[in-house]
């Protein structure tokens, strides 16, 4: 039976005007949002805690306040310093521009003739900023991912699905509304809380917690959940994948054409949804709760993957805990169990069974890993039939090639170097005194040339040359020794060059007059 189209003039008014307001909404999509400016704007802090304010008001169901009444609340948070009322008036005035709040003129009674000729308002939030203002508080409270694994929910889906399957399309009035809304809160509930727990298990918070010893407490618990979970989405998943493939698609466009039936049947005050419309919606929304069980052609159901992922996090678990439990071994001693198998060892000796012992070699040690050994040894026979275990081995030594090789060392009793250090005192002090010789004559002769010197020790020529650098590297040509001498040095007249003789050569150098002479130190 073909269905009848009303072409009333109120029926295409009221089409004409849904699709226009359909058209208008997504132009909002490609617009800027101004509700959003006092979110990063200059003085966030100041919009973010007067919007705050009005939020507060607005759940106590105080929608209209005075600049006086915002100001107050705001100060009596304690979070903003310099404040005035002139700023906060600005602040909200800046808001009403953004459209996040909405002024109505007070006519309240003025108190005095300054009140009666200023312009009073009251300012009341917009519905926009009440949703952006909702959503902030929604952001602040969350700390993770959360969500849960329930069994319950795919219970209550699959509960819900075969009601609408059994009703074979015949409803109560609003029933079949009332059964969509259960089955769509369900699934939502079931893909949005096991997506976000099993999210949470791989976040690097829950990474590191694995590895601690704490883990260990809660990880039976831990497993036993994720277990049920298996075992509920093998239940009640291969239930609802039976459900959708078996029941013929009469029986689900019978449930759609009642639930949208329900839905033409509410008091609406905006302009209506065409009814074409709004079942090609919800006929969308049930494929993708039915390709949710029974997948496609090219990928597996939603709910095998979420099987395989549950899987991989209980094997992630057993690992930790296993990697962590291993620790706790490693100090434990073996002794015990290291000489019950030598002993096996030995009787398998004494019985002659080298068979037997091998085997418990290998099944105790494993396999060793190969090493290939190449050489150019001489070949006892030229013989092609001469096996290899015939052969003369053939002998390498093996150095260890590790870099972090440690010696063993043994305990050996402490040496005295009492005379080492009296014979090398005895060096140092001899130096000493024929420098201080040496000092004393320079002393002695007062001023002296360079040429006028004899022939020095090898010995001396440090401490000659030490007073030429530091004389030269001062301004004045004079210089301290630690000694409390004061060396001045005088270039020559002219370019006249001397040589020194020492006993190990000779050297040449300007023939500086050098003058010593002792000084007290202040």
């Amino acid at each position: 039976m073909a269905k009848s189209v009303d072409y009333t003039w109120d029926n295409i008014v009221l089409q004409r005007m849904s699709a226009l307001n359909r058209n208008e909404s997504k132009a909002l999509w490609v617009k800027p949002v101004p509700e959003l400016k006092y979110v990063n704007a200059e003085n966030v802090a100041r919009y973010r805690l007067i919007m705050r304010t009005f939020y507060e008001n607005h759940q106590r169901l105080k929608y209209w306040l005075r600049p006086q009444d915002v100001y107050e609340q705001v100060m009596a948070m304690g979070l903003l310093g310099d404040y005035t009322e002139e700023q906060c008036q600005s602040d909200l005035e800046q808001l009403r521009e953004w459209k996040n709040l909405t002024a109505a003129h007070d006519g309240g009674r003025a108190m005095s003739i300054e009140e009666y000729l200023k312009r009073r308002f009251r300012y009341q939030m917009t519905p926009y900023a009440v949703e952006i203002e909702r959503m902030l508080q929604s952001l602040e409270n969350i700390t993770g991912y959360g969500g849960s694994l329930e069994p319950r929910q795919m219970e209550k889906l699959a509960a819900f699905v075969l009601r609408a399957r059994d009703a074979a399309g015949q409803f109560a009035p609003d029933e079949a509304l009332n059964l969509w809304h259960d089955i769509q809160d369900a699934f939502r509930q079931l893909h949005e809380s096991s997506s976000d727990y099993l999210a949470s298990l791989s976040a690097a918070q829950a990474e590191e917690l694995m590895l601690t010893e704490k883990f260990l407490e809660f990880k039976d618990l831990l497993s036993d959940r994720l277990r049920n979970f298996v075992l509920g989405l093998q239940r009640y998943g291969s239930q609802l994948e039976g459900l959708f493939r078996d029941t013929a698609n009469e029986t689900w466009s019978a449930f759609l054409d009642a639930v949208v039936n329900d839905e033409a049947r509410l008091p609406v005050l905006d302009s209506p949804v065409p009814v074409e419309e709004r079942r090609a919606r919800h006929e969308t929304e049930w494929a993708v709760i039915g390709q949710w069980f029974v997948g496609t052609d090219r990928d597996i159901s939603d709910v095998q993957q979420l099987e395989r992922a549950t899987k991989d996090a209980i094997s992630r678990i057993v690992r930790y805990a296993l990697a962590i439990q291993e620790k706790f071994r490693v100090g434990v001693s073996r002794k015990r169990e290291l000489d019950v198998l030598g002993q096996w060892f030995f009787r398998l000796h004494d019985e002659g069974d080298a068979d037997q012992a091998h085997e418990l070699g290998a099944l105790t040690f494993g396999l060793y890993g190969t090493k290939h050994l190449q050489g150019d040894g001489e070949a006892s026979s030229d013989s092609a039939d001469l096996s290899l275990w015939d052969e003369e081995p053939i002998y390498r030594t093996l150095r260890s090639r590790s870099r972090a090789r440690t010696r063993r060392s043994e305990t050996q009793s402490v040496k005295s170097t009492k005379a080492q250090q009296e014979a090398a005192a005895a060096v140092i002090l001899a130096e000493k005194a024929r420098e201080a010789q040496l000092i004393e004559d320079w002393l002695a002769l007062g001023s002296f040339a360079m040429s006028e010197l004899p022939v020095l020790p090898a010995e001396q020529r440090p401490l000659l040359l030490s007073w030429l650098s530091r004389c030269l590297s001062t301004q004045s040509r004079k210089s301290r020794t630690p000694d409390g001498l004061e060396v001045e040095l005088k270039p020559p007249a002219t370019d006249a060059r001397a040589t020194l003789h020492f006993s190990d050569g000779d050297l040449e150098l300007p023939d500086f007059r050098m003058q010593v002479k002792a000084v007290r130190s202040s």
